[in-house]
């Protein structure tokens, strides 16, 4: 069963929390994260890449880079940037886009529900970018980015925030691309009992986005144990940093692939073997955003065909009749020669939130042929990580983006 509990959150102080707030470290590159925080010394990715702080030569995992975001942290703390709240408290997450709302809580999970399965998860890590993690959580002593989990909707939780709700938020901003974002505390022992007594009884949560985060906290929180070996389990560092949604309210954004070559084959040749995999429309001018599940659209050639899978080639396990396994099963290996989507350089990937038009803009300029996808539902999410499966790499994209900087948990004082 799920545990999860308060925590004395490390927040920026009234009025500051828009200019904090930021996008999660890995939405950026090292040149567009070192642009970004030019002149702004506020935004918490300069903590979050601390990097940014040198010069573009500095190797970016030497020890004195997370040294430098520590010492960031602390220095926006004493100069009251940053203020720890004095007693243990729950805290609601609402994000708005497009009008549509999500409401989070905001509470530190437990990291052995993470060792034990309790905590479900549906990608594989790098080791990299975990190493990554794992330094600048240890350096800082503080777990920077919310890990951003998932519930089956209990209408109890739901009733209990919508009341909370009610009260004037602690904070009511809008980020620059138009996310509204508001929050509330929640101190009162009772409501604290009941929420943490209703998690004690969902059998399951699951990381919709932040696998490496979570792993990160996790290989700390193992650490800080293995140098603390009377811990005692109620330990800041035996918990990580999460906001826990219901699955209702969960946005997924197709996640779409661009193709830099046709691999030696001819458009025609191409079609053909498109043909044999699925049912191909005729050619269309506007971009093919696809209606349902089993469909895909295709440019090539300067024009968009609408594609529907053949339901005799489509698998039934829950990895195999994801739509992205299927095209990467019956299309990109076979015929494009991509074995390995993670590091082969001859295919990229384009977030739903940039629009269809970006696919035409990159067929334009520096690729072959495009394709674009249903979104992945949390019902397919679930089933793959209740079978204790991984799905594809890039099957999942969730807008809106939740912002670093709003929550530190701090493990070790």
């Amino acid at each position: 069963m799920a545990r999860i509990r308060p925590f004395r959150a490390l927040r920026p102080a009234e009025g500051k929390e828009a200019a904090v707030a930021a996008l999660p470290y890995d939405v950026y590159s090292r040149a567009e994260a070192r642009e970004k925080v030019k002149g702004d010394s506020l935004t918490f990715l300069g903590i979050d890449r601390p990097e940014t702080q040198f010069p573009p030569e500095q190797d970016m995992y030497a020890a004195c880079v997370y040294q430098k975001g520590a010492e960031m942290l602390r220095e926006m703390e004493k100069e009251g940037i940053f203020i720890q709240d004095e007693a243990a408290c729950f805290y609601i997450y609402e994000l708005t886009m497009d009008g549509q709302a999500q409401t989070g809580l905001v509470a530190c999970s437990a990291v052995d529900d993470y060792l034990s399965g309790v905590i479900k998860k549906h990608e594989n890590t790098r080791r990299d970018k975990e190493e990554d993690r794992i330094r600048h959580v240890d350096a800082l002593s503080a777990q920077t980015g919310p890990i951003f989990l998932a519930y089956r909707a209990e209408d109890r939780i739901r009733q209990i925030l919508r009341r909370e709700k009610e009260a004037p938020a602690l904070a009511d901003f809008t980020s620059e691309d138009g996310v509204r974002h508001r929050i509330w505390k929640i101190a009162e022992y009772d409501i604290i009992e009941e929420i943490t007594g209703i998690f004690g009884e969902i059998s399951h949560t699951y990381i919709a986005d932040g696998h490496h985060r979570a792993a990160s906290a996790v290989a700390v929180s193992v650490m800080r144990r293995e140098e603390h070996p009377d811990y005692t389990g109620e330990e800041e560092f035996n918990y990580f940093l999460s906001v826990l949604f219901p699955d209702d309210e969960l946005r997924i954004l197709d996640y779409n692939r661009v193709l830099k070559d046709l691999n030696g084959h001819t458009e025609e040749q191409i079609l053909a073997a498109f043909r044999e995999a699925f049912t191909v429309g005729a050619p269309e001018t506007a971009p093919v955003r696809p209606a349902q599940k089993g469909e895909m659209g295709l440019c090539l050639g300067g024009c968009w065909r609408r594609l529907r899978v053949r339901q005799e080639r489509v698998k039934t396990d829950p990895v195999g009749s994801l739509d992205v396994a299927y095209l990467q099963r019956e299309i990109l290996e076979p015929v494009f020669g991509i074995r390995d989507p993670k590091t082969d350089k001859r295919i990229d990937f384009v977030g739903g939130i940039r629009g269809l038009e970006e696919l035409e803009r990159r067929c334009r300029e520096d690729c072959a042929a495009a394709i674009s996808l249903y979104p992945t539902s949390m019902e397919e999410l679930f089933a793959v990580a209740d079978a204790g499966l991984l799905m594809p790499p890039k099957s999942t994209w969730f807008e809106p983006k939740l912002r670093s900087g709003l929550f530190i948990h701090k493990i070790e004082s």
